[in-house]
């Protein structure tokens, strides 16, 4: 079983993280998502210091990993790893989530789930 700590912030690429909304965002659904974008736009806050950013990027490498702890795949349960290790950064780094960051990740998760 994999867990957020044996995947490197290396494991992180921009692309993979776009290529993992875009496939699976219907899917993962609006609180993953949601979760994500809130970490993708703290880690581009230049006064985001490093070792925040090391959290972030590791928990969002988690999260575009093809090799889950439970497959992506699997309907209404294959998501909650992700949940788990994108709520557990979000925790650690939560000063880092300001106003403005909450804003662009609530404004890229309604285009994402248009209703």
């Amino acid at each position: 079983m994999s867990n957020p700590s044996e995947h490197s912030s290396e494991a992180y690429s921009e692309a993979g993280f776009w290529q993992k909304v875009k496939q699976f965002a219907k899917q993962a659904g609006r609180e993953v998502i949601h979760k994500a974008f809130c970490l993708y736009y703290a880690a581009q806050r230049p006064d985001t210091p490093k070792w925040a950013k090391t959290v972030i990027f590791g928990a969002l490498a988690y999260f575009i990993t093809p090799l889950d702890a439970v497959p992506d795949l699997t309907p209404f349960v294959g998501f909650t790893d992700d949940l788990g290790a994108l709520a557990a950064a979000l925790a650690m780094v939560s000063v880092y989530i300001d106003d403005e960051v909450e804003q662009q990740a609530s404004d890229k998760t309604a285009q994402w789930f248009e209703d």
